[in-house]
């Protein structure tokens, strides 16, 4: 039983770590990038730049749709602006994992120690380049604890049983991503689990693929919440976010063995395949989106205007 309050404690880790990085990087730069957001996004292709960059520089969909609901709830961007932005988050969230792919477990303790160091030093800057420090440190520790507890964990009779669910039916494996993203708040993390299960051979590829899809959809709980009580305009742009990411997942989960088999032509590692698996699909579903992106704001006005009130 002890291996599963690890298990949790590392998910918890995680969390924090992912939280201590986006402060770091957001004290770097964030007053830029609100300024920014609200000046170059007259265009759906600047939005959606942006909003790759910066969810990439962030390593947070969720803070980046987060900081575009508070704008749009203070009148400086429209919700037809918005969907640009929202099509860039789903690519620059894949950032985070990719870079969960590479192995730095000799690095953690050297990474919290320079990072402690630079959180005294007396300058912003350093002081946020050391949490961004730590919050890296963290998040491999906590992948290291996915890695080596997966196993362990995975003998667990009822998590026996959850996997061989998630393994024989489609659905099972989408609704365990999109439920364990809407619980946690970090699509990231769920990847993070399902990419420690697949390396260890607890999982097949293409559920672990399936789970990511899950995660897509389960991330919007956070821009939705953000909307709440935040008026029309913020609520149109939560719906778009959800909106975007079903059709999505919906259009691709027919292709999920087209997904595998293409993601693994570039490599045979399984972790990196399931990395790879997620950008191949933000980019082709974004960039299907991106030409039509006015069309589609219209589309969420016709469909959701009538049930908001003013």
């Amino acid at each position: 039983m002890h291996e599963l309050f690890l298990f949790l404690l590392f998910i918890a880790i995680f969390l924090a770590g992912m939280s201590v990085l986006r402060i770091g990087l957001f004290n770097m730069s964030g007053a830029a990038l609100k300024t920014f957001l609200s000046k170059v996004t007259d265009k759906p292709w600047k939005g959606f730049l942006a909003g790759t960059i910066f969810t990439g520089i962030l390593q947070s969909s969720s803070a980046v749709m987060v900081m575009t609901v508070g704008l749009v709830s203070a009148g400086s961007l429209t919700f037809p602006q918005t969907i640009g932005i929202i099509l860039g988050t789903n690519i620059g969230s894949t950032f985070t994992a990719e870079f969960m792919t590479f192995s730095l477990d000799r690095w953690i303790i050297p990474g919290v120690v320079s990072g402690a160091f630079l959180c005294f030093m007396p300058k912003a800057l350093p002081r946020s380049l050391g949490m961004s420090l730590i919050g890296i440190s963290a998040i491999f520790a906590a992948m290291s604890g996915f890695k080596t507890l997966s196993t362990p964990i995975a003998a667990y009779p009822s998590i026996q049983t959850l996997i061989q669910y998630i393994e024989g039916h489609m659905s099972y494996a989408l609704i365990a991503g999109l439920l364990l993203t809407a619980l946690i708040h970090s699509s990231s993390a769920t990847i993070g689990i399902a990419m420690s299960f697949l390396m260890n051979g607890e999982l097949s590829v293409s559920s672990a693929i399936i789970i990511m899809l899950g995660s897509n959809i389960g991330t919007c709980i956070t821009g939705y919440m953000a909307s709440i009580g935040s008026g029309r305009q913020a609520a149109f742009t939560a719906y778009a976010h959800i909106w975007l990411n079903i059709i999505g997942v919906a259009a691709f989960l027919p292709f999920v063995d087209i997904l595998e088999s293409t993601a693994a032509y570039f490599t045979e590692n399984k972790g990196t395949q399931l990395a790879h698996a997620s950008v191949i699909f933000n980019i082709l579903t974004s960039l299907a989106v991106l030409p039509f992106a006015r069309r589609f704001s219209n589309l969420i006005l016709l469909v959701h205007r009538p049930h908001l009130k003013k």
